[in-house]
C-alpha cells in the first residue's frame, strides 16, 4: 500500500489528485447502486473494479464440476450442521466489487444472522470459483486479491478441464497455494473434516461413492 501511496504523496498536486479520485469513487458508488437495482434473477452478473460483468453461458463441464462439489459440500455441513453452503447466484457484497461465486461456505457465526429474503451478503469464510475461459485471469486475479483483502480463509480454484483443484489458505493477509491435485484426497481447512477424492468433482461414480460415504456418516 505505501509503495503505491508515495508518488502520489510526493506529488505537488496532491490535492488535485484526491479530488479526481473521490470524484472517480462516487461516480463507481452512483453506478454501482444501479447495478443493485438492476440485478436480474436470471442473468449472473458482478461489480467489478467500477464495471459490470455478464458472464456468458457455462459449458456442461463447468456445470457438472460445480453441482457435484456443491453437493458434496453441503451434504457435510448440513450433516454437520457446520453453517451454511450456497452455489451461483449469492451476492456478496465487499467494500468495493460485488461477486456470484460458484460455491461459498459460511460457517455457523457468519451463517446465523443471514435471512431468507437477504440479497446481498457478507465474505464468506470459504470460497469456489470454477474456473473457464473467460473467467480465469479474475478468479486468478482481483477476485484472489479482494478474498484474501476480506478474510475469506480458503480459496479453491476447480480446474474442470484439467481435472485439478487448487487449495489457497489465507496467510498474513494473502494466499499461498497449499495443494493442487488431480488424483487423492482433498482436505478442507476452513470446514473441519470435510475430506472428498478429488476425482468425486469430475467423475459422476466417485462423486455418487462419495455423497453415499457422507451421508452415511
Amino acid at each position: 500500500m505505501t509503495a503505491i501511496l508515495e508518488p502520489l504523496l510526493r506529488s505537488p498536486a496532491l490535492d488535485r489528485h484526491i479530488e479526481a479520485l473521490l470524484r472517480a469513487r462516487d461516480d463507481e458508488r452512483r453506478r454501482r447502486e444501479q447495478f443493485w437495482h438492476d440485478m436480474a434473477d436470471d442473468t449472473k452478473m458482478e461489480f467489478i473494479n467500477g464495471e459490470v460483468i455478464v458472464h456468458s453461458p457455462a459449458t456442461l463441464r463447468h456445470c457438472d464440476a460445480v453441482l457435484s462439489l456443491a453437493q458434496l459440500l453441503n451434504a457435510y455441513v448440513r450433516g454437520a450442521q457446520l453453517g451454511r453452503v450456497a452455489s451461483e447466484k449469492l451476492l456478496i457484497s465487499l467494500t468495493r466489487n460485488d461477486y456470484e461465486p460458484d460455491i461459498c461456505f459460511f460457517g455457523r457465526e457468519k451463517a446465523a444472522p443471514l435471512e431468507p429474503g437477504q440479497l446481498r451478503f457478507p465474505a464468506p469464510d470459504m470460497v469456489v470459483e470454477v474456473i473457464s475461459q473467460s473467467t480465469e485471469e479474475r478468479d486468478r486475479g482481483v477476485k484472489m486479491e479482494d478474498y484474501a483483502e476480506h478474510g475469506v480463509g480458503e480459496y479453491w480454484i476447480v480446474d474442470p478441464d484439467a481435472e485439478t483443484i487448487e487449495q489457497y489458505l489465507l496467510r498474513e493477509g494473502a494466499y499461498y497455494l497449499a495443494v493442487k491435485l488431480r488424483e487423492g484426497n482433498i482436505a478442507g481447512a476452513v470446514v473441519p473434516g470435510f475430506t472428498i477424492p478429488v476425482r468425486a468433482v469430475f467423475d459422476p461414480e466417485e462423486n455418487l461413492a462419495a455423497l453415499k460415504q457422507i451421508m452415511e456418516g
